[in-house]
């Protein structure tokens, strides 16, 4: 009895020494290569450092560089290999429109004002800013805000002696945008509509002169444009014998109808 015990005993103990010797030579299999990360390449860009508001002007801690994608860079954009004295240059420069943190910065927004005031360092190339008094009537009840785009109605009575004159309201300027209500240039979010008596518009030299005139002709009203159509180019009228024409809707006693002026 204790000699088979002994046998079953050391043929256990051989069993698995065999096992451990096969277990030792299978080797483990060999780890993946790494495959190295693709690095994007980028470039430094000039962006900006927070909120900067239209009108205000630029310091040099509103600006700071930052690694932009080379492949999404632009000829647009300010890179530090080509311009690495920007920040220095445009320090003092005038925000012509606003600037979110982490946009980058463009020199077609910004412009040095030389001396001048805001509005003129903001404005336009070849535009005017001309102002006209508005009222809560006039004006779409207050809630026209700088920036936002109007048509200029003119209103005029008919002539008291002369019956068969009717009451005329024309739009005489298409799609303006409006530059400042008041002296604010720019309304903050949730700031309160405040109703302003006048209205500063962004006008060609020909459409100041329209304005001019409609002022000593009767009441000058702004109808506020919707968001959506802003950006929409109204479609003239066709030429004609005296030269191209501006369309303009004439209501008379409620009744819409199509007048043109020159």
């Amino acid at each position: 009895m204790k000699a088979a015990r002994l046998v079953v005993l050391t043929v256990a103990i051989a069993a698995g020494g065999v096992a451990a010797m096969l277990a030792g030579r299978s080797d483990p299999p060999p780890p993946a290569p790494s495959q190295p990360e693709a690095k994007i390449p980028t470039v430094d860009v000039l962006v900006a450092k927070n909120d900067i508001p239209l009108g205000q002007v630029v310091g040099a801690g509103d600006m700071q560089w930052q690694d932009w994608p080379a492949a999404a860079n632009t000829g647009n954009f300010i890179r530090k290999s080509d311009r690495p004295d920007a920040v220095e240059s445009l320090t003092g420069s005038i925000a012509r429109a606003p600037f979110v943190s982490g946009e980058p910065i463009r020199d077609a927004k910004l412009v040095k004002a030389k001396g001048s005031g805001y509005m003129a360092a903001i404005l336009p190339a070849g535009m005017r800013a001309v102002s006209t008094e508005i009222s809560p009537e006039t004006g779409a009840g207050g809630f026209i805000l700088p920036n936002d785009r109007v048509d200029v109605i003119l209103s005029r009575r008919g002539r008291d002696s002369d019956k068969d004159t009717p009451n005329q309201a024309e739009i005489i300027l298409n799609n303006i945008r409006v530059l400042a209500i008041d002296q604010a240039v720019e309304e903050k979010n949730g700031q309160k509509v405040v109703i302003g008596k006048t209205a500063t518009l962004e006008l060609s030299p020909p459409q100041a002169e329209t304005l001019a005139t409609a002022r000593q002709l009767g009441t000058i009203s702004l109808a506020l444009r919707s968001i959506t159509d802003s950006n929409a180019t109204d479609k003239p009228a066709d030429d004609d014998a005296g030269g191209k024409r501006n369309s303009v809707n004439v209501i008379r006693f409620g009744v819409s109808s199509t007048a043109t002026t020159k």
